[in-house]
């Protein structure tokens, strides 16, 4: 059963990349980005999609250019999120048939993400608009629009941003930080889709 819970891995190496991969997978979270200014991200990407490429959607975040998404392309990677609403990133992404996940803040970068062509919404940063903000931004947006929280968000508030309208959540530091082991991070991911699961009943 896929979750629309995108695990974000800031900070990553390459050496640990395909186990850390693998606990997310079996612990139900099968779509996974490596942000940007992580170590080495293209060659983390690169061997998690070669081993995971199937099984998972693997990208990555902090995507600023076109030619990051060419990068990313290039390493396997099919998921590109942004930080923020850049339509010749989000048209570039979208012509190599790649998702396209940008952050917007405001209904004017949310319609502008959505007429480049974006694949759904990050909304970014979720702690400043808050499920309030989301709930307002809803009364706009296309019904078939999907927006995932990011900042924010969590095990413990997933069911009010559900009943505010997110489809779904990108999970950060609650679920990876530099240092922690594969069985840590094995731990933390069965917790969020356990709470997930609990809040989609």
């Amino acid at each position: 059963m896929s979750r629309p819970l995108i695990a974000i891995l800031r900070g990553l190496t390459p050496d640990e990349a395909p186990a850390m991969a693998a606990a997310l997978i079996e612990a139900g979270i099968d779509r996974i980005e490596v942000p940007l200014n992580s170590l080495d991200p293209f060659t983390s990407i690169e061997r998690m999609a070669q081993s995971f490429g199937t099984m998972a959607l693997i990208g990555a975040g902090t995507v600023l250019t076109t030619v990051e998404v060419d990068k990313v392309a290039a390493a396997g990677g099919r998921l590109i999120v942004s930080p923020n609403c850049d339509p010749e990133v989000i048209g570039h992404t979208a012509a190599l048939g790649l998702q396209s996940w940008p952050g917007v803040f405001t209904p004017t970068e949310a319609f502008s993400a959505l007429k480049a062509g974006a694949t759904g919404l990050k909304l970014f940063p979720g702690t400043m608009a808050g499920p309030e903000g989301l709930k307002a931004m809803r009364a706009v947006l296309p019904k078939t629009t999907e927006v995932y929280a990011v900042g924010g968000a969590g095990s413990d508030n997933f069911a009010t941003w559900i009943a505010a309208g997110a489809d779904g959540f990108g999970i950060g530091s609650a679920l990876y930080k530099p240092g922690l082991s594969v069985a840590d991070v094995s731990a933390r991911a069965k917790e969020i889709v356990t709470a997930y699961d609990e809040a989609t009943k």
